[in-house]
């Protein structure tokens, strides 16, 4: 349950409510789970959702590898908001059943596309380490670039803060989805 309940849209301050509209009008069609929790803090959520308007959708990276992004930060922050939400965006950009089913169970996928293992190792290590390995650094600017470097960092950086929002407020999954992750680590 929502430690901070949603701001009713008919009762929207006349700094939230530009900030209300960009987003339901925007791609994203609807002010739901973190973003909502943002709105109490409008300015907050103007920022924040613009931030996440180019890492869900403007970035350089394939939207494969942005799902699969996504969905190692929602299983490492155990938010299933963003586990249940982005599921469907993941198989619909191709990314294996079997690899979400992986990171559901903490396990490494078998990758047989180069790029999402780079993209694993990454995220995985970046979480780890709290850091990147020079090695890795090397190897992953050769192979999908600098911009793609960046690109991938934002999208950690965007969905832990999300991750954090659903953690901290307690937003629950939409609504009809089952959970998938554990409630708590091993």
């Amino acid at each position: 349950m929502n430690r901070l309940k949603p701001i009713d849209p008919n009762h929207l301050s006349d700094a939230q409510r530009p900030v209300y509209e960009r987003i339901a009008n925007g791609p994203r069609q609807g002010v739901r789970g973190p973003l909502a929790i943002w709105l109490h803090r409008p300015a907050l959520a103007e920022c924040a959702q613009a931030l996440g308007r180019y890492c869900r959708y403007d970035t350089c990276l394939d939207p494969r590898l942005s799902e699969l992004a996504i969905l190692l930060m929602g299983r490492h922050w155990l938010a299933e908001y963003e586990w249940a939400a982005h599921k469907p965006f993941a198989l619909k950009a191709g990314l294996a059943p079997h690899i979400i089913e992986a990171i559901r169970d903490d396990r490494e996928p078998a990758f047989e596309n180069a790029d999402e293992a780079l993209v694993y190792r990454f995220i995985r290590e970046l979480h780890a380490q709290r850091a990147i390995g020079d090695g890795l650094y090397a190897e992953f600017v050769e192979q999908m670039g600098t911009d793609a470097a960046v690109d991938l960092v934002g999208i950690a950086g965007y969905y832990t803060l999300i991750s954090m929002t659903i953690k901290v407020f307690e937003v629950p999954p939409p609504a009809g989805a089952t959970a998938e992750l554990p409630t708590t680590l091993n």
